[in-house]
């Protein structure tokens, strides 16, 4: 519970970013490019050293942190739920048709999975994002559409043996054998009564699987092949705070932090949801 009010108080933020934010994440302010006092001055709340305009200080170039935090917060939300929709549909739906139907159908779609799945993710990730990069589908939202479909095609080979190995145990059972008998459908079965029963274990990896494309993402914006500049990320802002961590460890820390606590949070959600849901966690 503690993770989902975190994940919700993060949502708000994220939806809310134009409000909440005190200054465009973008600006520059004073049209001076030098970095305001930060939480690293001797005495914070000090006005010899603070600036009240700008509690947490701006980075190097003179954007205020603040308001980069609060919109970095959208992409960052908006990187863990659209990409892992895509996989959730890519998956589900190749673990769906390789389960139920088997044979050839299922060789084939299996042998693909393991082609891919071969590739370490993050080598895989960063290959696509550089070679795509410069295309017209990298130029789209700043290069957001690229990241999604890059993060959904990495990912959705253990949604796929996920829901292929759920199909399998419950494709013998009774309820699918009746359906079978009564003349449904092939697509009717798989919609009405596989799935909703193969659901249980897929939201939990839903629910694991967000943080790790926040962290995909995080991980691309700093190695500099993410959202293009200026859109602000937390990763990005990561990125560009090592340029003055020897002077000041704020514009590093207050993003990193934020990763942390979403992530986290995201963790807890799914191990939680993992013990409500899986009755085998209540025993004893």
């Amino acid at each position: 519970m503690a993770g989902l009010v975190v994940i919700v108080l993060a949502a708000l933020v994220a939806l809310l970013a134009p409000l909440i934010a005190p200054y465009d994440p973008t600006t520059v302010r004073d049209g001076t490019g030098r970095q305001a006092p930060t939480l690293a001055d001797p005495v914070w709340g000090d006005p010899r050293y603070t600036d009240p305009r700008y509690p947490l200080g701006t980075d190097q170039i003179g954007r205020d942190i603040l308001s980069r935090l609060v919109w970095g917060a959208r992409v960052s939300m908006l990187v863990g739920f659209v990409p892992v929709a895509l996989i959730f549909v890519i998956g589900a739906t190749v673990g769906m048709v390789a389960g139920w139907y088997g044979g050839w159908v299922d060789q084939i779609l299996m042998r693909v999975t393991d082609v891919i799945y071969a590739f370490p993710d993050l080598l895989f990730l960063i290959i696509i994002m550089a070679t795509l990069r410069n295309t017209a589908l990298g130029d789209l939202m700043g290069g957001l559409v690229l990241m999604f479909a890059a993060i959904a095609v990495v990912n959705w080979v253990g949604m796929a043996r996920l829901v292929r190995g759920q199909v399998l145990s419950l494709r013998e059972r009774e309820f699918v054998e009746a359906a079978r008998a009564t003349g449904v459908p092939a697509r009717r079965i798989m919609a009405r009564h596989l799935f909703p029963n193969a659901l249980a274990p897929v939201i939990v990896a839903v629910a694991f699987g967000i943080p790790s494309a926040m962290l995909g993402e995080a991980t691309l914006s700093f190695i500099g092949i993410g959202v293009r500049p200026p859109t602000p990320t937390w990763g990005a802002m990561i990125n560009e705070g090592f340029q003055v961590f020897s002077a000041s460890p704020w514009p590093v820390m207050l993003p990193a932090t934020c990763i942390g606590v979403v992530m986290l949070s995201f963790t807890f959600l799914g191990d939680g949801l993992r013990d409500a849901i899986d009755p085998r966690m209540k025993l004893g």
